[in-house]
């Protein structure tokens, strides 16, 4: 029998939340969207009754005091989320928050401290690291089926320009490498089960809003490396690939699936056949891969477990990250840490 829903509240009106979080939130057995907060309070209530959640708030300070209330997804700009994710934890609410984390590994660094002076759950919301189709990727890089795992290769990209948008928004964190780089980062990691020793990066910014709008890098790991690019100013894309030492795994729309249809990955595991005859394709079923970690990060609350994400782990994206910038400033090689 499943335990008692976990009572969720949500800090704004953010698209994804909206679109995306709470209405996969809401198929879940874990969790009850409860409440839904914005400054607009107008906003709360248009989103309160559109997704049937119960009770809308007009400012964040009302709904961390519904002592009704147990945890908090936090989808405000990435310049905000420390210092919300750590008022959400001091009034007692366990918290799913938005990736990135923050802006630097500081702020990850600093989530840590108020998690354990708390003792509430915080985690990233890299909605990723749960599903099932990635899960099966890293199974099947460890099972050798492609041989040793040496590169891995992303791109991923939209195009956006609009100065209103706040992913544009250099003040409150935007730009490419924090809002879609971060996912080929964790990826890769992921993959390879291991950190990246040094990195490389090139950032061209948007000469009137300052945003990294087309960004490229390459992690150096111990067993292979990673290179990637993103960008908010190219047509649309998404591809991911593994290439190993006796093949290579595909992934389409490595971050977000179509929504109607099973997920591909295709595995060319026969390296005797250079035409990609040998080439197989598993297909996972679709599911909702927000549904899948709220439900996870709600049974953590319940059970006592870890969260999918944990913060140590969002130290060490977030320095990967922060070494990128610099490398990419100084045009040389640079550490994360």
């Amino acid at each position: 029998m499943v335990a008692r829903r976990v009572r969720w509240g949500v800090l704004g009106a953010a698209a994804i939340a909206l679109r995306r979080t709470i209405p996969g939130m809401q198929k879940g057995e874990w969790c009850e969207i409860a409440a839904i907060a914005s400054r607009d309070l107008g906003k709360a209530r248009e989103a309160a009754e559109s997704l049937g959640i119960g009770a809308a708030y007009g400012s964040y300070e009302e709904l961390l005091a519904d002592r009704t209330i147990e945890a908090i997804y936090n989808p405000l700009p990435n310049t905000l989320h420390v210092e919300w994710t750590t008022r959400a934890a001091e009034a007692g609410k366990h918290v799913l928050c938005e990736k990135p984390i923050g802006v630097t590994a500081a702020d990850a660094e600093a989530l840590i401290g108020v998690r354990d002076r708390t003792g509430v759950k915080i985690g990233e919301a890299f909605m990723v690291r749960t599903h099932p189709r990635w899960l099966r990727v890293r199974d099947l890089i460890r099972s050798g089926r492609i041989g040793e795992l040496r590169v891995a290769q992303g791109t991923i990209a939209y195009f956006n320009r609009d100065p209103g948008n706040i992913r544009n928004s250099f003040e409150y964190g935007g730009g490419a490498l924090l809002d879609i780089g971060c996912y080929p980062v964790t990826l890769s990691r992921f993959a390879f089960e291991a950190e990246p020793v040094r990195v490389a990066g090139i950032v061209e910014r948007d000469p009137e809003m300052k945003t990294d709008r087309l960004t490229s890098a390459t992690l150096e790991f111990p067993n292979g490396q990673a290179t990637f690019t993103c960008s908010t100013q190219l047509g649309y894309v998404q591809r991911m690939a593994f290439l190993g030492t006796r093949g290579r795994i595909e992934i389409d729309r490595p971050v977000n699936p179509l929504s109607d249809q099973p997920s591909r990955i295709l595995i060319d595991d026969d390296p005797a056949d250079p035409t990609g005859g040998g080439v197989t394709v598993e297909s996972i079923p679709y599911c909702d891969q927000f549904m899948i970690q709220g439900d996870l990060f709600s049974r953590a609350i319940r059970e006592g477990g870890e969260v999918a994400v944990p913060l140590e782990d969002s130290v060490r994206n977030m320095r990967v990250i922060d070494a990128i910038f610099r490398a990419a400033e100084s045009g040389r090689w640079g550490k994360p840490g």
